[in-house]
């Protein structure tokens, strides 16, 4: 057989050769050094079968990095190794530890276990000790194909692995992989030997698991670890683990209070408390008035629809898992709105609409209500009901182009706006063979271009997604990284013909004829609830003075300074801006320290000499840390805060 280097150069190997016999091929240097491969763009080990003519490049132990998936994979069977052994230690037979399954994941891996008696995170360091001890083995990683009978025979004790195998066509490869006396059924691809992976890696947390997702099955322990290719890099990642958890939107909402979920209420059903309904209608406002000046109209719809409306839009079909039952109401049925477009169609076909009438743009701040599972609901990030930006643009297939650009400008303005500047652009489009969308190939092929063409012509970097799409449309979505480095997918630009065709709506053309509008979904935010826990965790709960629910506090020295503190705090409220007085009993650094807690971006010291001048002394929480002035006036400083909060700077 034959295969290529990167360098064009052909290989001759024998028939049913690995990417070790091609290192072997090419010197014992090289195969000593090779940790894993690719194999025409895919990453494999050295122990699987290469494809005849691929081109293939080989990883070694000077740059590790590139085979990161392997290792951590390899990684997992490591641990689930040591967790055999830990209980093995305590006197537990081989068979009383069963296992899931253990992928590698974003910066780690995770393995699922049945375990004789749960394990507590304080085990998680010995685990890691043995862990070490396998490493330190220098166990070889072997591969085998197997019978399915043979599979079956060896994981017999084990529920999960005969359900797995059990599962699989006849015919189908089965391998097993092997380190020491371990054994997993696993299709690879791993490091040539335990000894060779790296020891950059932390257990971190264990969790319950549904057994494959279904909250019908068994409750899993799961064991999630990260690991990386140099010690450098994961003291960096738990360094921004420690900085997450202090940003955590969840321990701010609460001190903060921002939000809360009260279990009576229901899960993943978010109370608003009145810090964070500011903090909402901020947003709102801000938003509404960008729409304004682009020619936007509000709408509101209910938050319910007769479930014929979700039929025919396809969402009832398509989104079956998330959507709520429907409920019947005097021999008709309805169900908990799943997206507001469907209503948006049915508010432009209320009226006929003429080509001199488009673009319509229809702005719904509306909730949406989806089904997530319990073990998914988190915070405002994952909820069951939310508060989508949404707009539906119908427009002219002449404008289209346009009004995606006008979308992509305002959606570009609204990340800006929170400093949230590092954006990569996502298109999401169908994949080969997808049996989830709807519509004509020739609609979907004409949206795709439409969206690459606007994206390219300003320039933006951009990826392509296949299989991303929605059911109806492609997409354009922004995903941010935040100050911490994490990535978020926020806002979305959708292109839909088909909508409009299955809700048979038109316009009459400039020729008299019937015509089919485009519609373009779109929502900036995403939803409020999320982008709200987003925006928490990127800005630590240090809000700009425009978006902190708290924006001032006025900090009498004495109690004798209460009266002045009083008539500015109105002047302040009467002007729009929101000032409360702190008259506690309490020394005035603890006042700053309270102030300081609650993250109040503006504090207004007074005390005898401010109170003389008609002045006061600031403090200011600034991202390069604090900022002092000492008896400024308070008109000029009062206007200096109006102007800030109005241009939201």
């Amino acid at each position: 057989m034959h295969v290529f280097l990167p360098d064009g150069k052909q290989l001759d190997l024998p028939e049913h050769a690995t990417a070790l016999d091609a290192a072997r091929a090419i010197g014992p240097r090289l195969a000593q050094d090779a940790l894993a491969a690719t194999a025409n763009g895919v990453l494999t080990d050295l122990v699987t079968p290469l494809p005849e003519g691929a081109e293939i490049s080989l990883i070694t132990k000077k740059n590790p990095g590139q085979a990161q998936s392997v290792f951590r994979h390899s990684l997992a069977h490591t641990m689930s190794q040591a967790v055999g052994e830990y209980y093995g230690r305590k006197g537990f037979p081989k068979e009383a530890v069963k296992r899931g399954v253990g992928p590698s994941i974003e910066n780690g891996f995770y393995q699922d276990f049945d375990l004789p008696e749960p394990l507590r995170e304080e085990d998680l360091p010995d685990i890691e000790a043995i862990m070490r001890e396998i490493i330190g083995r220098n166990l070889d990683i072997t591969r085998a194909d197997v019978g399915k009978a043979a599979a079956l025979e060896q994981f017999s004790y084990d529920p999960y692995k005969v359900e797995l195998i059990s599962e699989l066509p006849e015919g189908e490869p089965i391998t097993f992989y092997t380190q020491g006396e371990y054994v997993d059924l696993c299709r690879g691809p791993h490091f040539p030997s335990t000894g060779k992976l790296p020891t950059a890696f932390k257990l971190t947390s264990t969790s319950g698991a549904y057994w494959r997702g279904n909250e019908k099955n068994p409750i899993l322990q799961r064991i999630y670890g990260v690991a990386f290719a140099s010690q450098k890099e994961l003291d960096e990642y738990l360094e921004r683990l420690e900085e997450a958890k202090k940003r955590d939107h969840r321990k701010l909402g609460r001190e903060m209070e921002l939000f809360t979920i009260d279990p009576l209420v229901g899960k993943g059903l978010p109370l608003w408390l009145p810090n964070g309904t500011v903090l909402r209608e901020e947003l709102t406002r801000f938003l509404r008035e960008q729409q304004f000046q682009r020619g936007y109209q509000g709408v509101i719809t209910p938050n319910i629809g007769n479930l014929e409306l979700y039929k025919v839009s396809g969402h009832y079909q398509n989104y079956s898992d998330s959507n709520f039952s429907p409920i019947t109401v005097d021999d008709e049925q309805y169900m908990l709105k799943p997206m507001n477009c469907p209503h948006h169609v049915r508010i432009y076909a209320a009226k006929p609409r003429s080509y001199r009438d488009l673009p319509v743009r229809l702005a719904e701040f509306g909730t949406v209500y989806r089904y997530e599972q319990s073990g998914e609901l988190n915070g405002l990030t994952r909820v069951r009901g939310f508060t989508q930006d949404d707009a539906h643009i119908f427009c002219r297939p002449d404008q289209l182009k346009t009004e995606f650009l006008n979308v992509l400008d305002l959606t570009v303005l609204v990340l800006k706006t929170f400093g949230m500047n590092d954006v990569r652009f996502r298109v999401g489009t169908r994949d080969e063979g997808g049996d989830k969308y709807v519509g004509s190939d020739e609609n979907w092929t004409a949206a795709e271009a439409q969206i690459i063409e606007a994206v390219s012509e300003v320039g933006l970097p951009y990826s392509i997604e296949p299989g991303d799409a929605a059911f109806y449309g492609p997409k354009l979505d922004f995903v941010v990284r935040d100050v911490i480095g994490r990535e978020w997918q926020l806002g979305t630009i959708q292109v839909d013909y088909n909508l409009p065709e299955r809700f048979d709506i038109s316009y009459t053309g400039e020729d008299g004829q019937e015509h089919r509008p485009v519609m373009i979904h779109r929502a900036p935010f995403g939803s409020l609830e999320r982008f709200v826990g987003i925006l928490i965790e990127h800005y630590g709960g240090d809000f700009p003075l425009w978006l902190a629910p708290r924006q001032i506090a006025i900090i009498p020295i004495a109690d004798r300074h209460n009266p002045y503190a009083e008539e500015l705090r109105a002047e302040l409220h009467a002007a729009g801006l929101r000032a409360e007085v702190d008259d506690s009993s309490n020394r005035m650094n603890a006042k700053v320290r309270q102030a300081e807690l609650s993250k109040i971006p503006v504090m207004l010291i007074v005390g005898d000499k401010e109170q003389e001048e008609r002045a006061v002394s600031v403090r200011e929480r600034t991202p390069e840390g604090h900022k002092e002035r000492k008896g400024v006036g308070f008109d000029d400083l009062k206007a200096e805060l109006l102007e800030r909060y109005q241009t939201r700077a």
